[in-house]
């Protein structure tokens, strides 16, 4: 069984069976029977569905809210963001069906067409960090696509991928088309990424674990998406405002408590502007309200876990300078915000993605040697770049090694717009115009029209 805690609170909220091998091989067939006639339904009849299922996932919105900061401890305005970002995924692929479109390709002697099919059965395993989003990113494509989805939630965060399932049912998709897999890695994971009979793993969570499947997908030549870890940069050039910078710079590291692969946790701050920089963002630091997440004046609240909060703890000693925010004390998995200043460029804490509600703050030169330290890191996912320079802005946008930079602003995701890695980010994008693409095989057909 699984035990699920309340992260502010350390109380047990719910236990729930965990999958077998057993468990994911029935699966994975009632899976591959519901998908075939799912993708021989008509594409408007699927799209209608999808649009149900939005509609009923809209109506339950304050509920799997409040399921999200339970299990999660998640602020409450966040939660509802979360759950309305599923209706609006949902929304967004539905819209994509009829649209699923291949080609007409010029050749000689006869016709040569494209036809986009589906893979088939799709396993996503989805992160603890944000257990909703982030499983409708890949589950609302791939069935939009006119695949099936087995979705192993995180053994932490199960519950609202549960009622997920629940309310696909109660929308009127297929039995069987879209599961919850609770589990454990090594077991449910692991047999749903071993499984002959699933055509494709999307996969968000560490790099490490990350490159094991991918190495196991191998073996049967497997499709992979992956969306890994981050150490991004907030790049703030002299010239930049300073003070819309620095105001914006805490909730850039510390939504969901830190907990965000996206987080600007390295904040590069050009010499000239580093003083008045950090006289700015110490009252920001110091202001941020942690506490309740149901509590609607709430801006950060607790950690997933007390693994996770020994490892935040791990990378913030007593000797290190900084800034410091304020937590509860007693039960629950608190941290308070900090900032690190005095460190090494190559420190851990400043190179080792450490997902929690803690940034550094590193002087720099000029544009170069911005650009550098940006790079200086085995991850590529997110970054930010503060500059009135236009011209600067575009450079550093090119030169930053990253799949998804914001200038002026700490935007990352989009579900309109493509989202993805470079280097030990991950492999392949999520979410825009061509989500749908990606849970899709190209068939080629060329028809003579020779007599």
């Amino acid at each position: 069984m699984l035990q699920v805690l309340n992260p502010a609170t350390e109380e047990l909220v719910a236990t729930v069976p965990a999958a077998t091998p057993a468990d994911v091989d029935a699966a994975v067939a009632q899976a591959a029977a519901a998908q075939r006639g799912w993708a021989a339904a008509a594409p408007a009849d699927r799209a209608r569905l999808l649009r149900r299922f939005a509609a009923v996932v809209d109506g339950h919105i304050e509920e799997l809210a409040r399921l999200e900061v339970t299990e999660a401890g998640h602020t409450i305005g966040n939660a509802r963001w979360e759950a309305g970002n599923v209706r609006d995924l949902l929304d967004f692929a539905a819209g994509g069906v009829e649209r699923l479109n291949g080609r007409q390709i010029p050749v000689a002697g006869g016709l040569d067409i494209t036809i986009l099919e589906p893979l088939g059965v799709v396993g996503v395993i989805a992160p603890w960090n944000f257990p909703m989003p982030i499983a409708a990113w890949a589950t609302a494509p791939a069935l939009a696509a006119g695949n099936a989805v087995l979705l192993k939630p995180a053994e932490t965060t199960p519950l609202t991928a549960l009622r997920l399932a629940e309310l696909a049912l109660e929308a009127g998709l297929p039995e069987g088309l879209f599961q919850v897999l609770p589990g454990t890695g090594p077991v449910a994971g692991n047999a749903l990424v071993e499984h002959p009979g699933v055509a494709k793993i999307v996969f968000t969570g560490s790099t490490r674990v990350g490159k094991s499947i991918m190495a196991k997908c191998a073996d049967q030549v497997k499709r992979v998406t992956l969306e890994l870890g981050g150490k991004s940069p907030n790049i703030v050039f002299a010239d930049a405002d300073l003070e819309a910078a620095a105001a914006a710079t805490p909730m850039s590291f510390l939504d969901n408590s830190g907990q965000d692969c996206c987080a600007r946790t390295r904040v590069l701050v050009q010499r000239s502007a580093y003083d008045r920089f950090l006289e700015l963002l110490t009252p920001a630091i110091e202001e941020i309200v942690v506490g309740d997440p149901a509590d609607e004046r709430t801006q950060m609240g607790p950690l997933i876990s007390r693994a996770q909060l020994d490892r935040v703890r791990s990378y913030v000693t007593d000797d290190l300078a900084g800034i410091r925010g304020k937590a509860p004390e007693g039960p629950g998995f608190w941290f308070p915000p900090t900032v690190l200043t005095d460190v090494p460029e190559d420190a851990p804490c400043a190179v080792e993605e450490i997902f929690g509600p803690v940034a550094v703050v590193l002087p720099f030169e000029d544009e170069a040697d911005a650009i550098r330290l940006a790079n200086a890191t085995e991850y590529g996912l997110s970054g930010s770049i503060w500059t009135r320079d236009v011209g600067r802005a575009l450079r550093a946008s090119r030169a930053v090694r990253a799949g998804n930079l914001s200038v002026n602003s700490h935007s990352s995701v989009r579900y309109w717009t493509p989202f993805g890695g470079y280097r030990q980010s991950g492999l392949g994008r999520e979410l825009g115009p061509d989500a749908l693409n990606a849970f899709t095989e190209t068939k080629n057909v060329f028809i003579s029209t020779e007599a």
